[in-house]
């Protein structure tokens, strides 16, 4: 009977420790602690997506910053090294911004690139000249892509004021850069994602 006892208090310190880790305060039940969680701030509601944007737009900085620069030593092309300096400028601004923002809003804030731009930054290290500039442009011009996605999404949806007025800052500098890295004739565009088809019934 003792064995059976063992067993069964094992049995259920595991699920209450099951129960514990997943269950948050609020009761909202979330496998990444409180980060599916709203919190309420002086300009609204912060949710997940919000603190992800934050996030991202300072891992976009802390590689494209880097590269921009390198891209004065590597890179064959006028066009691409002009390219750079503007990326550099525009990021620094943007950095400066956000780390502001975060730390207003009480957001966490990494300060390394994300293991995929780190292996970019790795590949572009490797590289000069003509292929220096290729690899620069589609790198730089599939990340500005999927950034200015989830951007625009939290634009158009998150209930917190400044969130939405740096997501439209956000927004306008990623484009621009989108526009001057395809002015580099680089781009290789067959490469980049295909659109997702329409929805059969699109919603107004």
């Amino acid at each position: 009977m003792r064995l059976v006892e063992v067993l069964a208090a094992l049995a259920f310190l595991v699920i209450a420790t099951i129960a514990v880790l997943t269950i948050a305060p609020n009761g909202i039940t979330s496998a990444s602690g409180d980060a599916g969680q709203f919190t309420q701030t002086p300009s609204g509601p912060l949710g997940p997506a919000d603190r992800d944007f934050l996030v991202k737009v300072r891992q976009a900085g802390l590689w494209e910053i880097p590269s921009g620069r390198q891209a004065q030593q590597r890179a064959g092309s006028a066009r691409v090294k002009q390219v750079g300096l503007q990326l550099v400028a525009d990021h620094i601004k943007l950095d400066q911004q956000v780390r502001a923002l975060a730390a207003k809003l009480g957001v966490g804030l990494p300060n390394v690139p994300n293991p995929d731009q780190q292996g970019w930054m790795a590949e572009l290290s490797t590289k000069t000249g003509e292929d220096y500039d290729k690899t620069f442009a589609d790198r730089l011009r599939a990340a500005h892509g999927k950034v200015f996605a989830a951007v625009s999404l939290v634009r158009a949806g998150t209930k917190n004021n400044e969130i939405r007025a740096f997501a439209q800052v956000a927004v306008d500098v990623v484009m621009k850069h989108m526009t001057l890295l395809e002015s580099t004739g680089k781009v290789d565009y067959a490469a980049l994602p295909t659109p997702p088809p329409p929805s059969p019934n699109p919603s107004k």
